[in-house]
């Protein structure tokens, strides 16, 4: 299938190019999925790409909790994902002024240079995007910024006027790719579509095949259910990497995100 037929009106929506090449992806792999592969050494996250790479969308990284890190290894694991046509997604929840983040996107771990993906916290002001986006045009790269609208963590504090003021600022920047939704609570995650629309995507931590809460105030909603309430990507972590079998639970979580697609877009 085409990405304009399984997007529908999405597809036309989205101009970003990196918003594109997500869908694109997507669809080659059948999957909206984005492991959050978040482990502490090249070696066991050049496995698990190796391994489950082929049903993913994209990877989910936190390359400050690396310990073994290397600008070679990490070379690695930028070329392990290419390999398998993922996107590469820093979550690093930028939070300072932009002359600060753009800084930062370069630093130690060269994020500008390898990541398409980051995400920020509008707290210090639409300034942030640009720092981002300054930094992906130092090195020639193309980028989008995640803002996040909501947490799926009991207690955060990612609700009302300032997630009403994040959309607002978020939908009129070109940087911002998308948002972070609450994946496990479908409700929420409607309401953040309709102040979203059509033009912005919606990516979801919080879904697993098993629904309820779990350990460190984590609350679990089931993929199909966040997708058809407006998600985009389901982000994925435990429920894949420390699965009995992470090869059938990454089939299984591809087939859930995208059977629910096809249903949402009648495709």
């Amino acid at each position: 299938m085409e990405p304009a037929e399984v997007w529908g009106e999405r597809w036309s929506a989205m101009t970003a190019p990196i918003a594109r090449q997500y869908m694109t992806t997507a669809v080659r792999s059948n999957s909206l999925v984005c492991l959050a592969a978040d482990k502490s050494r090249i070696s066991d996250l050049l496995a698990l790409v190796r391994s489950v790479g082929p049903f993913l969308a994209a990877l989910k990284t936190h390359v400050d909790v690396v310990e073994d890190w290397t600008e070679e290894g990490w070379g690695e694991v930028r070329a392990a994902a290419d390999d398998v046509d993922l996107l590469l997604f820093e979550d690093r929840k930028f939070a300072d002024i932009g002359g600060i983040t753009q800084k930062q996107m370069h630093g130690l771990y060269g994020i500008a240079g390898w990541a398409d993906l980051v995400t920020a916290h509008l707290i210090s002001g639409p300034d942030i995007v640009d720092g981002c986006m300054a930094a992906w045009a130092d090195v020639g790269r193309n980028g989008g910024v995640l803002l996040l609208a909501q947490m799926s963590s009991r207690g955060n504090l990612l609700a009302g006027a300032y997630s009403d003021a994040v959309v607002a600022h978020g939908r009129s920047h070109d940087g911002v790719m998308g948002f972070i939704g609450n994946g496990s609570r479908p409700e929420e995650l409607r309401d953040l579509r309709s102040r979203v629309g059509e033009e912005r995507m919606i990516w979801t931590p919080g879904v697993n095949l098993v629904v309820g809460d779990c350990v460190m105030g984590q609350r679990y909603g089931h993929p199909r259910e966040a997708v058809l309430a407006g998600s985009d990507a389901i982000i994925v972590g435990s429920g894949i990497h420390k699965a009995d079998d992470p090869v059938a639970a990454a089939k299984a979580y591809a087939e859930a995100s995208w059977q629910a697609l096809l249903e949402r877009s009648g495709a």
